[in-house]
């Protein structure tokens, strides 16, 4: 495996942070504020991307709460626990027809063996990304945090979540939140630890 494409641990989260406050006076001012963030991680395989599914375009406690209730409802997160609900089913736990759908559609590609989560962590990161965003449902913004949260890469970088534009927008005093086209060209000097710059403005926006 590419030496960037090993998994963030709690030493190179603090040795980049190390650097990009050196780089960064407003970067630097957020671990003299708040301190290094945490290394925020989650599980690999279908739940997440359940979850990640629920997260698209709504608040992280909806989606969470919307998650325990399937959890409530089926036990474990499986492709088959998923396919064995109707999707009046589904719509009580929470899911839009179209959310429905998605989550469907990773089952089913799980089961029939099309897709099997647990090997995007051999892949490098464009691959991570083909591999999920050929699935009905998951768009870069999915890619990315699943990326970043799940397989702890340090150069991914989200530039369509919301949260990290409005921080970006804060900490480096813009007029507007950035564009996705903006959060990429300020990144470019952060490489290679977007993940880790992404972390340190997430830190920023949920300390305020």
């Amino acid at each position: 495996m590419n030496i960037m494409n090993a998994p963030l641990t709690e030493a190179s989260l603090h040795h980049a942070v190390a650097e990009l406050a050196q780089r960064d006076a407003d970067l630097a001012q957020i671990v003299e504020r708040h301190g290094p963030p945490p290394l925020w991680a989650r599980e690999p395989g279908f739940a997440t991307l359940v979850l990640l599914i629920l997260e698209q375009q709504v608040s992280l406690a909806s989606a969470r709460a919307a998650f325990n209730r399937l959890e409530a409802s089926i036990g474990a997160v499986t492709p088959a626990g998923v396919l064995a609900l109707s999707d009046e089913e589904l719509r009580r736990v929470g899911f839009s027809r179209q959310k429905s759908g998605y989550a469907r559609a990773l089952a089913t590609a799980i089961q029939s063996g099309v897709f099997d989560p647990g090997h995007l962590a051999d892949l490098d990161d464009d691959g991570v990304r083909a591999a999920l965003t050929s699935l009905k449902g998951i768009g870069p913004w999915t890619a990315e945090i699943y990326l970043l949260m799940v397989l702890r890469r340090p150069d991914a970088w989200p530039v369509g979540d919301l949260a990290l534009a409005t921080a970006a927008q804060q900490v480096k005093r813009l007029t507007q939140r950035p564009t996705p086209a903006d959060l990429l060209a300020l990144a470019e000097t952060w490489r290679p630890w977007r993940g880790v710059a992404a972390r340190l403005l997430w830190h920023h926006y949920l300390s305020r």
